[in-house]
C-alpha cells in the first residue's frame, strides 16, 4: 500500500506537493456510510481511491508523469549508461532548472512501513535514503549524499541491514539509484523494494510495468466477462488465439554504417468477442468493436488483477473513451476490494458527490500565477459541509482548478474573425 507521496521540481510542479492517502479525521454521517472507501492499517485508515481534478494545463497530468518517472527510475536506473540524460524536465522558471528535483514515498510491504526518497538533476543522482519501521520505530537502512565527499565511504552511510553494502556502491554510478543496483546484486530488502515498484505499483493500464495481456487474460477471463456484463456490455464470450503474421525487422550496424531489413514471423494475440444476439458469430475486438469496448476490455484486465492482488494503480484521464457510469463502476470495484488503491486524474464531475466519495478522496490541481501547479484536497476546506453540492461548487469555481472562459458573444466573434 502507499501512504504518502511528495514531489518537487518536476515539470510544472515547483514547490513540494503532497499526495496523502491517509484518511482525514472525520466522524460525519456521510463518512460513516462510506466505510468501504478506506481500509485499516495500524491505527490509521487508508484511502482506497483518490481523484485528482483540474483544468487543462493545470498540471494534474504532470503529477502522474512525475510519479511514473520516479517509480521507473527504481526498476530501470541500473541499466543507465554514463551518457544518459534523465527523462524529465524540472520547473523552468526562477532558476529551478538548476536545482535538484525530489521524490519521497511512504509505503508498506509485508506489514513493514518504508520511507524512500531521492533527489536528482537531469544528469545525476544527488541524494538517496531508505528508512523503515521494523518495530514501530524509524530506523535507517542507508543514506547517500553525493556532495558529502569524493570517496564512497564519505557519500554513503549504512546500518547493518544490507549485507556487504559497500560492494554495491562500487558498482553504483551517479546515474544509478543504489536501491536499483542493490536489487540487481541480490540484496534482500532492495529486492523487495524493487519488486514493489515493478510488480505492485502499476503505472498504467497497459505498457509501463503492467503484466502482459496474455497472462492477465488467462488469470481473469471469467471475472472479465462478468465485469463486462455488469458494465452493460452485451458480450457473452471472449476467446483468444495466437496467430503468426509476417513482419519486418531492421538490423543496423553503426560501426559499418550499414542496415538491412529482414522478413520475420511475428506472433500476435487475436481476441474475438461473441454477442448476446447471436453467440455463434465472432467479432474481431480490434477492428469490429467500438473504441470504448476495446478500452474497457484491456482496462478491466489490469483492474481485476490489481484489485484481486491488492496492488496500486496509477491512471491519467481515467474516463478516456469510457462513459461516466463505467468510470463510477471502476472506482466502485476498488471500494469493494480489500486494500487495492487507485490514484487517477479525471474531468468526470459525476464523481464529485459526497454520497460516493469522501472529501479527502477529492483533490484539485490549480495553476498559480507563477506557472506552477498546486495540489490540495477538498478536506482542506473546513467550511464546506457534507450536505453541500460539490459538483455545483466545483463548476462555479469555488475550489479554483477549472478553466475560466470568456464565452460572451462579442469574444466568440473575435475568435472566429
Amino acid at each position: 500500500m502507499i501512504i504518502e507521496i511528495r514531489l518537487s521540481n518536476f515539470y510544472s510542479i515547483k514547490d513540494e506537493v503532497v499526495l496523502d492517502l491517509r484518511a482525514g479525521n472525520s466522524k460525519s454521517q456521510k463518512v460513516q456510510t462510506l466505510q468501504a472507501n478506506t481500509f485499516a492499517y495500524s491505527d490509521e485508515q487508508i484511502l482506497k481511491t483518490v481523484a485528482i481534478y483540474g483544468a487543462n494545463a493545470s498540471g494534474k497530468s504532470n503529477i502522474i508523469k512525475a510519479i511514473r518517472f520516479c517509480a521507473t527510475m527504481v526498476f530501470m536506473s541500473h541499466t543507465h549508461n554514463e551518457n544518459v540524460t534523465f527523462n524529465f524536465v524540472p520547473f523552468k522558471f526562477e532558476g529551478y532548472n538548476r536545482k535538484p528535483s525530489t521524490f519521497f514515498i511512504r509505503f508498506v510491504i509485508k506489514e513493514i512501513e518504508y520511507e524512500y526518497s531521492f533527489s536528482l538533476t537531469q544528469t545525476e543522482i544527488v541524494t538517496e535514503a531508505l528508512y523503515y519501521y521494523p518495530n514501530g520505530r524509524r530506523a535507517k537502512i542507508f543514506t547517500r549524499d553525493e556532495q558529502a565527499g569524493k570517496e564512497k565511504r564519505e557519500i554513503y552511510s549504512f546500518s547493518s541491514v544490507i549485507k556487504k553494502p559497500m560492494d554495491v556502491t562500487e558498482n553504483t554510478s551517479r546515474k544509478t539509484l543504489y536501491i536499483s543496483r542493490a536489487s540487481q546484486m541480490d540484496r534482500e530488502i532492495p529486492k523487495e523494494i524493487f519488486q514493489f515498484f515493478h510488480e505492485t505499483f502499476i503505472l498504467g493500464y497497459v505498457g509501463y510495468n503492467a503484466q502482459s495481456i496474455e497472462v492477465l487474460y488467462h488469470e481473469n477471463r471469467t471475472a472479465l466477462l462478468k465485469a463486462l456484463q455488469i458494465a452493460d456490455s452485451d458480450i457473452v464470450d471472449v476467446q483468444m488465439r495466437k496467430e503468426i503474421r509476417p513482419g519486418k525487422n531492421v538490423n543496423a550496424d553503426f560501426m559499418s554504417n550499414q542496415a538491412s531489413i529482414v522478413d520475420i514471423q511475428q506472433q500476435h494475440l487475436i481476441f474475438s468477442t461473441f454477442h448476446k444476439s447471436n453467440p455463434t458469430v465472432a467479432f474481431d475486438l480490434m477492428t469490429e468493436e467500438s473504441a470504448g469496448t476495446q478500452m474497457l476490455f484491456y482496462f478491466m484486465l489490469t483492474i481485476l488483477n490489481v484489485v484481486k492482488h491488492n496492488k496500486i494503480l496509477l491512471i491519467d484521464e481515467i474516463e478516456l473513451s469510457l462513459h461516466s457510469k463505467i468510470v463510477e463502476y471502476i472506482v466502485s470495484l476498488f471500494h469493494a476490494g480489500e486494500s487495492a488503491q487507485l490514484i487517477y486524474t479525471t474531468h468526470n464531475t459525476n464523481l464529485l458527490n459526497l454520497n460516493k466519495l469522501r472529501k479527502d478522496q477529492i483533490c484539485f490541481v490549480n495553476k498559480k500565477v507563477d506557472g506552477s501547479s498546486d495540489l490540495y484536497s477538498l478536506f482542506d476546506y473546513k467550511d464546506f459541509r457534507d450536505t453541500m453540492d460539490v459538483e455545483k461548487a466545483y463548476l462555479q469555481g469555488r475550489f479554483d482548478a477549472i478553466p475560466y472562459i470568456d464565452d460572451s458573444l462579442d469574444n466568440l466573434k473575435r475568435v472566429i474573425e
